[in-house]
């Protein structure tokens, strides 16, 4: 979800050969979600093995990635860690709009709507503890390096990107931008042509880049005032002000110089001392270059993994590799070849 100021921003598109050569923290948990969500079988579930596991994200991981490294991209996959006591309104919401998806769903499935049950299952996706470490294991036979946060994955790749670590945080929530990313890019693993939902239509999804002190300079604030934006339209620590927005929210912070004379002028009431300093002080770990080693994968142990265990293409899964982590043939793939 995150939060929802995407309207007084300014993004610039970006190809993914235009991000060839540079490293990018992925926020790993939002991704996931992504690819138990979208990847999925015509009547709405998600593919699973012969022996009923999901393995939704895994096909994401596998051949997203591996395309994102044909293209020259490194990816670090940042993993969330125990979530902020702040956030615990936001999960319980999501927990409940779950549990109402599938009754849904469970309904339209018994009336015959397939199309509604398989609209309505997207809403039902869960992330297990299972999910998350096969995705690490998967990971390291892939020789990619992750990270796991202390906490919100978001604020560790927005911590990485401002420290210089890594290009940019790659996210599609916009708290990044507020947990202090230079450089927020959207889209990166779901670039491509998707299909409209309940439409016969396509549209061409692009990689978009918003920086930081450009949107912040041409808005006339600072970061601490964008965090202020947040704070009354509501994120995922607080709720907000019904009614203010983010277009809203910016002339507020426009025409005054603290918080507090925020609430007071407008009569206002809100806890936002901690999830201010949240935003602004955000719990991370200490992550360096050095720290994030590529290397070449293990070929024989990821089919293991892939193949026997889990019933992918070996022909597949072999091809994606190849296309990968083959011998270069062009100067992205030269560029590749360097890390390991």
């Amino acid at each position: 979800m995150g939060v929802a100021i995407n309207p007084i921003l300014e993004k610039h598109e970006r190809s993914l050969q235009e991000l060839a050569g540079k490293t990018l923290a992925v926020d790993a948990f939002n991704t996931l979600y992504q690819f138990i969500t979208i990847i999925r079988q015509p009547d709405g579930t998600p593919l699973m093995d012969s022996k009923g596991r999901i393995t939704s994200h895994l096909s994401g991981l596998l051949y997203r990635t591996c395309n994102l490294l044909e293209k020259g991209i490194r990816p670090v996959f940042v993993f969330d860690g125990e979530p902020s006591p702040l956030k615990h309104r936001t999960i319980a919401e999501r927990s409940q709009a779950k549990h109402e998806a599938e009754e849904q769903m469970k309904k339209a499935r018994e009336e015959g709507e397939e199309e509604e049950a398989a609209m309505l299952s997207q809403r039902t996706a869960r992330l297990t503890s299972e999910n998350i470490a096969d995705s690490k294991h998967l990971l390291e036979l892939m020789g990619l390096p992750w990270v796991q946060a202390p906490s919100e994955g978001e604020a560790q790749c927005s911590v990485m990107a401002a420290d210089g670590v890594v290009y940019a945080a790659a996210s599609q929530d916009f708290d990044s931008l507020l947990f202090g990313a230079p450089i927020l890019v959207r889209n990166l693993t779901i670039a491509g042509r998707r299909k409209m939902p309940r439409r016969n239509a396509y549209v061409d999804v692009v990689p978009e880049e918003y920086l930081l002190q450009e949107n912040l300079d041409r808005l006339g604030i600072t970061r601490e005032k964008l965090v202020w934006i947040g704070l009354l339209c509501g994120t995922d620590f607080n709720e907000g002000i019904h009614g203010i927005g983010p277009k809203k929210s910016l002339k507020l912070v426009q025409e005054h110089d603290s918080f507090e004379s925020i609430l007071y002028t407008t009569g206002l009431e809100m806890e936002w001392k901690p999830v201010a300093k949240l935003f602004l002080e955000p719990p991370s770990v200490k992550v360096t270059k050095a720290d994030l080693q590529f290397r070449e994968p293990e070929r024989a142990a990821l089919i293991q993994f892939m193949c026997d265990e889990h019933d992918f293409s070996k022909e597949r899964v072999e091809s994606a590799l190849a296309k990968a982590f083959k011998e270069p043939q062009s100067s992205e793939q030269s560029q590749l070849k360097k890390w390991f």
